[in-house]
Parts: C-alpha cells; structure tokens; sequence
C-alpha cells in the first residue's frame, strides 16, 4: 500500500497498515509531520492537556518508523494513475506499485493574493508563527485572519514580539472562546477588527501595510516588521483529481464513511477529504478507517464486504 502525505492522517494510515501486515510506503514532499507539526500548541488531543504540534508530530513519526513502515521525505508525486488494479505512483525519484493507495496530501495555505505578498515571502510575510515566530523576538507583527489557528499563532508570537496587532475582516472571531479570551488577557495584543489587508510593502523587508476598513471606508498605513497569514488553508488534490478521483466544488476529495473515493482502491483521509471537521483528532481516525478498508480490499478477509 502506498499513503500519498505523511501528516497526522497518512502516520495513523501508516501504523495500522503495518500492524495489519501490510507492507506500506508513506511519500512526503516535505518533510514528515504535516501541518500538525506547525502548530505552536495543541490543547485539544485527547491524552495531552497541552503538547507543541512539533512534538506530537515527532512522536507520531517515531511510531509508524517503529512498524516498519517506510516513510520517503522530501519526495514529491508528480502523478497518479488509478484506474487499474495495480495502482502507479510516479515521484520525481521514483515509480512505484501498490494494490491500494491512500491519499492524505492535506492542505496547502491558502494566500491573500494582494500586492507585495508573494515578493516578500521569507523577508517578513510568513504563513508558519512556529517556524518563523523566534525571528521576530522584540518586532511589530501582524497576524491575519479569524480562527484557531490565527489566535494561536498571536498567541505564540505575542510571547516574542513587542506588540501584535490581528487584522480580521469581521467582528467576531471564529476561533474557540478559550483562545479568544487568551487574546484579551495579552496587554500587547491589539485587535483590529473590520480589517483587511490590502497591500504589504517594503524595501529588502517588509515594513509596512496598507489596511482597509470595510465598515467606515477608513484606509491606514501600518508600520510592520512581518506579516503571518493565517486566512485558512485549500486542499491539496490537483493530482488526485487529474487521476478521476471525484472532489466536490471546494476541491476537498469526496468520501464516503469508510474512506472509499470513487475509484475501487483509493482511499482518502485527513484534512484533503470532504470531512467537514478539520483537527488533528478527526485526521488520525479518517486515517486509521482508511487503513483497515485498504487492508480488507488487498486481503479480503471473511468478513470485508466491498
């Protein structure tokens, strides 16, 4: 079996695959742990009242590796062909065969497509507070967006930064009321509410941004010394849809309650899937229906009904 993404649904694939006997290969365009381990803090894993995604990514890792299960990092699929019984994975290294594929590609961070966005990418625009946060010890920063994971990294960041302003295009936050009340206890977090960015600035960095407020008409210019997106993410499924796997209108690969796509031996699980609760939780549970469908699929046991 191969699982196309090594987060938190792909390493759950990965662990019960193994344990069921089946020999699995895990390929990861980047690095294994997924968007879990970006996450500055995790609060709401059952078994850890508090946990840094990076830690708990690694323990996930470590538990696959621990069943033999073979994970390929930095290793990108560059296309799928499904529709036969022996299902061909191509990467830029390698093909491979499989009887049964499981796609657990997850997201991809969604951008603000406003101008000076993609120039200043790595020189202060940066959609990742735990990987880039400790470059900005002592800075003026500004987080964009509205829920979990906008109030998580302010939260973060606001333990490094001198002040931290959130821009949320609304009045109300999405995020979970834990977190909101986080944010107004922190006497160097500001919200701006009604707020959208409409063009970052710089030189060799980023210093400043052009915001609007969409509720008087007001625009304001900010100085700044990094800008943190976190608008959301979209599914990473080009590929998957290439090969006829069936998405719905966002893109999210449909599935059914066993993890079954439309085509006979795809599965999907995790974030890129349908599933309309994203959390570390739902992505390890979608992961492990998958694993045992694939492996009822390959082995046909008495009991497996297709």
């Amino acid at each position: 079996m191969i699982i196309i993404g090594a987060g938190a649904a792909g390493l759950a694939a990965g662990v019960y695959a193994a344990r069921s006997g089946l020999k699995s290969l895990i390929l990861e365009e980047k690095l294994a742990g997924g968007t879990t381990a970006d996450a500055p803090l995790i609060e709401n894993y059952p078994g850890f009242l508090s946990i840094s995604g990076r830690e708990l990514a690694q323990k996930m890792v470590a538990h696959c590796k621990k069943f033999g299960v073979e994970i390929h990092e930095l290793e990108r699929v560059l296309s799928l062909d499904l529709k036969g019984e022996k299902k061909i994975v191509k990467t830029d290294k390698a093909a491979y065969e499989a009887k049964a594929v499981i796609i657990a590609s997850g997201t991809h961070y969604r951008e603000l497509d406003v101008p000076g966005e993609k120039e200043f990418r790595g020189r202060g625009v940066s959609y990742c507070g735990l990987c880039d946060g400790p470059l900005f010890k002592g800075k003026r920063v500004l987080v964009v967006g509205g829920g979990n994971a906008a109030a998580i990294t302010a939260l973060y960041i606001a333990e490094l930064a001198s002040e931290v302003k959130l821009a949320h295009r609304r009045e109300t936050l999405r995020a979970e009321e834990t977190l909101v009340r986080a944010l107004q206890d922190k006497k160097n977090v500001e919200i701006l509410w009604n707020t959208e960015v409409k063009e970052i600035k710089g030189e060799q960095a980023v210093n400043k941004v052009i915001l609007f407020n969409n509720k008087t008409g007001e625009t304001k210019e900010l100085s700044i010394d990094g800008v943190f997106v976190q608008v959301g993410e979209a599914p990473s499924s080009q590929l998957a849809k290439e090969a006829g796997v069936e998405v719905d209108k966002d893109g999210y690969i449909v599935i059914d309650m066993r993890q079954r796509t439309n085509i006979a031996g795809v599965y999907a699980a995790g974030d890129v899937t349908n599933h309309p609760v994203k959390q570390v939780g739902t992505a390890v549970g979608q992961g492990i229906t998958a694993a045992l469908e694939a492996y009822g699929y390959i082995r046909r046991p008495y009991y497996y009904k297709p």
